[in-house]
């Protein structure tokens, strides 16, 4: 497995992620159905995933989870919900480089792995509470889609301005 470079760059972008994550995290959290959804994250995933990888992308959503958790915008959901798609997001857009491959790992990982571990692991074990896999589908899945489409436009403005380079 190659090690995690660590450069200023990397580090510039998974700090300013991470600000965005935060920052916006009181404005774009709501509850939708038994989960509070942000889709901010999952913005925030789709361009970490495309610009820094998914080892990268996994921090900065961790990161995000843990200070939405201790500000009181977010809940233990938070931690499969926004990691399991920055991770996986981050593994398909390095297969091909393709950005849309990217968002759809955001949207599989956030939409449909994410509520199972949830449901199975992270609502009765850590929270407590047992919550219907049925019940977090759809809201997860909200939050993703919307997220990854904002992240894909967000990464081909970027781009488009010359601020970021896809190729490399």
């Amino acid at each position: 497995m190659k090690e995690i470079e660590t450069d200023t760059k990397s580090v510039a972008y998974a700090v300013v992620l991470t600000a965005i994550g935060v920052a916006l995290a009181p404005y774009t959290s709501f509850p939708i159905g038994i989960a509070k959804i942000n889709p901010t994250q999952h913005f925030v995933n789709v361009i970490g995933a495309i610009l820094l990888g998914p080892y990268w992308a996994t921090m900065i959503a961790a990161a995000v989870a843990v200070i939405r958790n201790a500000m009181g915008v977010g809940t233990l959901l938070a931690f499969p919900g926004g990691m399991i798609g920055a991770f996986i997001a981050g593994c398909l857009y390095r297969r091909k480089r393709n950005i849309y491959e990217g968002a759809a790992g955001e949207i599989i990982g956030t939409g449909f792995i994410a509520p199972v571990v949830s449901a199975v692991f992270v609502a009765p074990v850590l929270m407590g509470k047992a919550i219907p896999l049925l019940a977090l589908i759809p809201s997860f899945l909200a939050s993703t889609v919307v997220g990854a489409v904002l992240g894909v436009f967000a990464i081909k403005l970027l781009h488009r301005a010359d601020i970021v380079s896809l190729n490399s």
